[in-house]
């Protein structure tokens, strides 16, 4: 029985055929890009949490600031293997994979949107 349950990848260098250096490039500067998405979605939602005054409705605060927290977490733990499969896609002459990120980010910001939306029209200030 082997010691390990999964097959090692082949690593990128091992694959395929090095692509155009501009492809490689542009596939790094999308990774950065998905990477400060990340950091000011946490930003946004420790800020969220730690510095808006208290809506009136309780734990409203908390709730936006869950969501952008929890899309911070999902787009900087999914960049790296996203950037990988794009990668080894070029390196192989390969379309480039779909990705659902872009809609789990764009609903999560849409409902994150309506929430502030009705916190807001519900009117701030209530107990600090």
């Amino acid at each position: 029985m082997p010691s390990t349950w999964r097959t090692r990848k082949q690593a990128l260098d091992e694959v395929g055929e090095d692509p155009d250096y501009r492809f490689s490039l542009a596939n790094e500067r999308t990774f950065l890009a998905w990477i400060r998405t990340s950091l000011g979605l946490l930003a946004g939602g420790v800020g969220v949490v730690q510095l808006v005054p208290h809506f009136s409705i309780p734990g409203g605060r908390t709730v936006l600031g869950l969501i952008l927290l929890t899309l911070a977490l999902l787009i900087s733990a999914s960049s790296y293997a996203r950037w990988e499969r794009n990668e080894r896609a070029m390196r192989m002459s390969r379309p480039l994979p779909r990705s659902s990120v872009p809609r789990v980010l764009a609903l999560g910001l849409s409902l994150v949107a309506v929430g502030a939306v009705v916190l807001v029209v519900r009117g701030a200030g209530g107990p600090s």
